[in-house]
């Protein structure tokens, strides 16, 4: 047996949202991660606390905290589609809100822990060289937490292309438009004899996400390769 049009379809769309997601939560986590890791301020514990919240708020409460700020009723919802014609409830571009959301924990998390282990000694002697404060950033923090940043988008994607419950709840299960993978096997295990198709869309799902550990690994060993040198 194999997958059916809807499945490919499902993939397709998780891989795109999944994408999207990553791409667009990867600098903004860096840099909450250099914040948090580099700096002290008033009010730095709140934001860590906000950062990790979706970690253990239940998924369908994220979901619903989304669907209340950003509905085309709700005043957020509703600027955000006058002013730049955005909509996110109920559209694949909600799911992609919704996948940011539940992975940036976890990419925040991988790369805080990649600037903490670089000595701030180096960087404070880039700085005194006469280097400025984005350059040392880009030429020396920048390539020592490559493996961490790697580490936390794969960790974002992996978390996109499984999310469920705030995905479902803010743009419900439509297929074609913002059935996942995830919505579709669970489609699939409500409809008698569906157990085989439902398999194979796992099937699929671990497919991806161990070639997404694969590509991380082979990208890792060529940065590491990189930063020593020959």
């Amino acid at each position: 047996m194999t997958p059916d049009a809807a499945a490919w379809e499902a993939l397709r769309l998780s891989l795109w949202v999944a994408t999207f997601a990553t791409a667009f939560a990867i600098p903004l986590a860096l840099w909450v991660a250099w914040v948090l890791a580099r700096r002290e301020f008033a009010g730095k514990a709140l934001l860590n606390a906000a950062v990790h919240l979706p970690l253990v708020l239940p998924p369908i409460v994220t979901g619903y905290l989304l669907l209340v700020v950003f509905s085309p009723t709700a005043p957020v919802g509703r600027a955000l589609e006058a002013a730049i014609g955005l909509t996110l409830a109920f559209r694949w571009t909600g799911a992609v809100l919704a996948a940011v959301v539940m992975g940036f924990p976890l990419m925040v998390r991988a790369m805080r822990l990649a600037i903490e282990a670089v000595d701030p000694r180096i960087e404070e002697a880039a700085a005194t060289l006469g280097a400025p404060r984005v350059a040392v950033f880009t030429r020396v923090t920048l390539p020592l937490i490559a493996p961490g940043i790697l580490a936390g988008a794969v960790l974002g994607f992996a978390k996109a292309m499984g999310e469920f419950g705030a995905t479902i709840t803010f743009v419900a299960n439509i297929p074609g438009q913002t059935q996942t993978l995830p919505l579709a096997i669970w489609t699939a295990l409500q409809i008698p004899g569906g157990e085989k198709q439902a398999a194979i869309m796992a099937g699929l799902s671990c497919v991806v996400a161990l070639g997404a550990i694969l590509l991380s690994e082979w990208l890792a060993r060529r940065v590491a390769a990189r930063i020593s040198g020959p």
